[in-house]
């Protein structure tokens, strides 16, 4: 596995990095799935081992995944990974507890506060404000930005990020915040992380930058024939490219059209969707959820730079 050095933090980590949203399994918020259906503990466990044995030692969380479920597996492995071999991310923001708004400072704190305890660490490598919904003026923002930096402070998180599926609302915040690492949203079929402006402020800057939701939650790797139906609690029931016969036939075609570019790798289609994200950003890693062990194993197989003219065919192919 090919590492990057992540930006200022000037910490080496795996190109393919492993997002473990879908390790919290099936999970509402009121009335709204927000989870991964039927993800088995066995599994993730596994999967966590032999990412290790791989190399990928950038494990990505949250405090959200699964109500904390997520964090709780990756803290039960230190047994058998030792923990100084992973670079261990998460985050807090989008559980509102008792309060009418995101980021209230009490609440934050206390489950930045369980969320060591659930990773079983006395200090995570970084802390990510997970979203960027501040308030409708920002008036959240100085108390969040003040608890998570006192955290670091205090030892307990060794870098602050700041994430949101909305690379222009992470523009808004990126001065102030003055984030090490930067997580947006991004992948071949959704991408304004340069046309936003925000490609050029973290290279400029030489911030760390992880790309979330790589594979457009699976719809990219061209695997269905139909609109599929996901179970109760599966965020994927939210997505409405998922229930377009249009895209899915589009996706079937696209991945036809990488089996023919890629001719000789194991995994044409995420090498062409995947490994293009990380050939025009240089200082980046892509967070792919790997849910088993067969996923390691493709993930394993990426995270190489691409020609230039693979890039621009790639781009082209995926251009809405």
């Amino acid at each position: 596995m090919r590492n990057i050095i992540l930006g200022r933090t000037g910490e080496s980590v795996s190109a393919i990095s492993l997002g473990t949203w879908s390790y919290g399994s099936g999970n509402k918020s009121g009335n709204v799935s927000v989870g991964w259906a039927e993800q088995d503990d066995a599994d993730s466990t596994a999967a966590l081992l032999l990412a290790w044995e791989s190399g990928i030692n950038h494990w990505d969380t949250a405090d959200v995944y699964g109500n904390g479920h997520s964090e709780t597996i990756i803290g039960s492995m230190w047994g058998r990974v030792p923990r100084e071999d992973i670079f261990l991310a998460t985050k807090a923001g989008w559980d509102k507890g008792p309060h009418d708004y995101w980021y209230h400072p009490d609440h934050i704190r206390s489950n930045m506060e369980r969320s060591l305890k659930n990773l079983n660490t006395d200090c995570v490598d970084l802390m990510y404000l997970h979203h960027c919904n501040f308030g409708k003026n920002g008036e959240y923002f100085d108390e969040a930005l003040d608890v998570v930096t006192k955290f670091k402070e205090e030892g307990k998180a060794r870098f602050i990020g700041l994430s949101d599926w909305d690379s222009r609302k992470v523009l808004a915040y990126i001065e102030k915040a003055d984030p090490d690492v930067v997580q947006p949203y991004r992948n071949v079929w959704d991408d304004d992380y340069e046309s936003s402006g925000l490609k050029r402020w973290i290279e400029d800057k030489n911030l760390g930058v992880c790309f979330f939701s790589p594979l457009k939650h699976g719809l990219l790797s061209g695997k269905y024939d139909r609109p599929p139906l996901f179970k109760d609690g599966d965020f994927r029931t939210n997505v409405d490219d998922f229930q377009s016969q249009d895209i899915i036939d589009r996706m079937k075609k696209n991945a036809d059209a990488l089996r023919d570019l890629f001719p000789n790798h194991p995994n044409p289609i995420m090498c062409g969707v995947i490994d293009v994200l990380l050939s025009d950003s240089k200082n980046s890693c892509v967070l792919l959820g790997q849910r088993n062990t067969e996923q390691v194993s493709v993930a394993s197989s990426l995270g190489e730079i691409l020609p230039d003219e693979c890039v621009k065919m790639i781009k082209e192919l995926y251009r809405r």
